[in-house]
């Protein structure tokens, strides 16, 4: 779990103040033109004065862009920086690598280099198209909080600015090491970033999708299974593509049906459903964009990144623990459902619940329990359900109107039947979230694993906790399990926790593992990143 360290520090601080001063000048709206003072240099004149000097660039550049090219141009001494065709051919160069990216080279095309053209818009729109790359490579294109918002319990105190402007500086002297400091150090993104730029110059696989039908077990016949084969072998599941018209669904398509789910975070049981239909049928071109977009969310997960800690995929249900930078230890994971969806966040474990009770949330008391109490009169009885008032009071189940039952808790006593087991762990969010423990250990078999109300449910919870713990404090909060009782207990140093969500990444072995959409967002971030299927 990499967070890049700031290996141009000094050059952030020295562009700090520059980035200060760039956001004291006076930005003017872009599409009025002002007297610029007469003591300014040329190209912060022209900065001054955009849509009259140069009109086809005062429509692309807004007020932040505009505050940071005039930054950039102090930077360097206000002097145009683009003559020099070896480093705007270096430039170039970079530009058009942003495809093994996932990114379009065309959106950063700089302006022509020909006599007719005026040098000093033609200077600024280089600029502008070079500090923008840096930012989108850096950052995302899109912005994360109108698609995937990621909520933090710290909010951020880098300064995107003035990590665009060091790394703009370092471009200067080595372009090369400026887009690859730009890029993100982290594994989860450069190895995805080598399988695109293999994949994205390839001719797109062709294959027939396999038709719906009634659950197919091994052994069975079905009409698909030459079909089935076909995808398979197309896929690169199955060597050899099975000859004949045969509709028994044997063991080498069995074995190649369980490769295929495991790869797609499926139950990998080689029982063929509608959810594993649905991942054979996404089309190859499908499958590419995947790795685009993947590349994104990425981009934006590497500025909560960090070295220690643990990190949850969401879509597919899996959690991670890393120490220095690596991924050490991994467990499944069940999280909510669509209708309940997992919310996204950056926050600190601090402390564990051990042997916890559990107070009902509000929205399953409102859609799940209530509706049950009113239908079943013994339902609190067999749940071990106490009922509360707001203060935690007890009160008489008897003498509450279920049909308007007013500001009530509803709390399940600690024991083997509770749902959040025998260890909580918990951390500052909005949301009410929390990793737990959970009796209902058999659904950690099944894929998708999509089945809780927004919380997330720890397949090997202790070995969890092991990790997050000093051996001293793992001692004691044995000692504290083993009475049965409800604890708090406070972790010496608070762990790292980011829950992101992504759709494909690649594993140790250097395949590509695919998660299923969970929540419906892989189409929508496609759109907005231009993707063409």
């Amino acid at each position: 779990m990499f967070k890049k360290h700031a290996c141009y520090l000094s050059i952030c601080l020295l562009v700090a103040p520059l980035v200060a001063t760039a956001d004291a000048l006076p930005v003017q709206p872009l599409l009025v033109t002002t007297p610029a003072p007469l003591d300014l240099a040329p190209v912060q004149q022209a900065l001054a004065q955009l849509p009259s000097v140069c009109p086809g660039l005062a429509s692309q550049i807004d007020a932040p862009a505009l505050a940071r090219l005039q930054a950039f141009y102090q930077q360097q001494g206000d002097a145009p920086l683009w003559a020099d065709e070896t480093r705007r051919q270096a430039l170039q160069t970079q530009l058009l690598m942003l495809a093994d990216d996932g990114l379009d080279p065309t959106h950063y095309s700089l302006p022509a280099a020909d006599a007719t053209a005026n040098v000093l818009c033609s200077d600024i729109g280089s600029s502008q198209h070079y500090l923008q790359a840096l930012q989108d490579l850096h950052y995302g294109r899109l912005q994360q909080s109108r698609f995937e918002p990621l909520w933090h319990s710290q909010p951020p105190t880098r300064d995107p600015n003035t990590e665009v402007l060091a790394l703009a500086a370092v471009g200067l002297q080595d372009m090369a090491q400026a887009f690859d400091q730009a890029r993100p150090s982290a594994d989860l993104y450069r190895s995805l970033r080598n399988a695109y730029s293999m994949v994205r110059l390839q001719p797109l696989p062709h294959w027939d999708p396999v038709g719906s039908g009634p659950l197919l077990r091994p052994g069975m016949e079905d009409p698909r299974v030459p079909e089935l084969a076909r995808r398979l072998h197309s896929g690169g599941y199955l060597p050899v593509e099975p000859k004949g018209a045969g509709t028994q669904y044997g063991p080498e398509l069995v074995t190649a049906v369980k490769a295929f789910q495991l790869s797609h975070s499926l139950q990998s049981d080689g029982v063929i459903g509608a959810g594993t239909v649905a991942e054979l049928n996404i089309s190859p071109a499908m499958r590419r964009e995947q790795l685009r977009i993947n590349l994104e969310r990425f981009r934006w997960l590497a500025q909560d990144l960090e070295p220690e800690g643990v990190l949850v995929n969401v879509a597919a249900a899996q959690l991670s623990v890393y120490q220095s930078g690596i991924p050490v230890w991994q467990t499944r994971l069940q999280v909510g459902r669509a209708e309940r969806q997992t919310p996204l966040l950056k926050s600190r474990i601090t402390r564990l619940t051990l042997n916890p009770t559990w107070t009902i949330p509000p929205t399953i008391m409102r859609e799940d329990k209530l509706p049950a109490i009113r239908l079943n009169p013994e339902y609190l009885r067999q749940q071990n359900l106490q009922v509360l008032d707001a203060e935690g009071n007890p009160l008489a189940p008897e003498n509450i109107d279920w049909a308007r039952p007013g500001n009530i808790l509803l709390r399940q006593e600690a024991g083997p039947r509770n749902p959040l087991g025998k260890i909580v762990m918990r951390f500052p969010n909005p949301y009410s979230v929390y990793l737990h423990d959970t009796p209902s250990q058999p659904l950690f078999t099944k894929g998708p694993r999509a089945f809780s109300s927004g919380c997330v449910r720890v397949e090997q919870p202790l070995l969890l906790r092991d990790l997050l713990v000093s051996p001293a404090e793992r001692a004691r909060t044995d000692e504290l399990l083993a009475t049965g009782v409800t604890h708090e207990f406070r972790l010496a140093t608070p762990v790292p926790v980011l829950l992101g969500y992504w759709t494909v990444q690649v594993d140790a072995q250097g395949d590509l593992v695919y998660a299923p959409d969970i929540y419906g967002r892989d189409l929508v971030l496609m759109k907005a990143m231009g993707s063409v299927l």
